[in-house]
């Protein structure tokens, strides 16, 4: 995969254009908090229990790789997908055995309907620009196996409103299963903070 040059840029290279120091900060930050011990899996844990063994998973807007690094280890085919070549090199290094591509979550190119899982973590999508959001979701459902779910979790405020999301997920295709408020199973509310959507797609419907 590449990123095209005739595309909107995203929240997350704007940023990293305004500071190229940016990336590195935010691969070293995770270092450290994994050499401290901090707990900086518990996303690949909860997406981990949904599956079998030897599942299939694309690790949308992957990072430094510490969601796909975990769920590679513990047994699954991992592909993982991002935008900013400095964060997919870090996951090179740092977590060797997924295949790891720079890309826009808006023009994947991958097997359709191959994923048994697609997990979007960390603000991910409050980093798309607007103008993509739709079709990233839609590509999400394509990518989807027969049974297979989505997985995405973000933080309110931040400049994608909770109702807005799902109602983009529906008009991508994508049916909610559960709403939670934490990556730890808390349920959502209308005052939740945090929103962990998971849904599943039925193409024939």
């Amino acid at each position: 995969m590449n990123v095209s040059s005739e595309r909107t840029p995203s929240g997350w290279e704007e940023i990293v254009a305004a500071d190229p120091t940016h990336s590195g900060r935010y691969v070293q930050r995770f270092r450290a908090l994994a050499a401290d011990g901090t707990d900086i899996v518990g996303e690949a844990r909860l997406v981990d229990a949904m599956l079998g063994r030897g599942s299939r998973v694309l690790d949308a807007g992957c990072g430094p790789g510490r969601i796909g690094g975990y769920l590679h280890d513990v047994g699954h085919t991992v592909v993982g997908v991002d935008v900013d070549p400095v964060l997919i090199e870090a996951a090179r290094v740092d977590h060797p055995g997924p295949t790891w591509l720079v890309g826009d979550l808006a023009e994947l190119d991958l097997p359709v309907g191959d994923f048994d899982a697609i997990v979007c973590a960390g603000n991910v999508v409050t980093f798309l620009a607007p103008s993509t959001r739709r079709a990233v979701l839609a590509g999400f459902a394509a990518h989807l196996a027969p049974g297979g779910r989505v997985v995405i979790g973000f933080g309110a405020e931040r400049g994608y409103e909770f109702a807005e999301f799902l109602a983009d997920a529906e008009s991508a295709g994508l049916s909610v299963d559960l709403l939670l408020s934490t990556w730890d199973l808390r349920p959502f509310a209308d005052d939740s903070d945090f929103l962990v959507a998971v849904f599943s797609h039925d193409p024939n419907a």
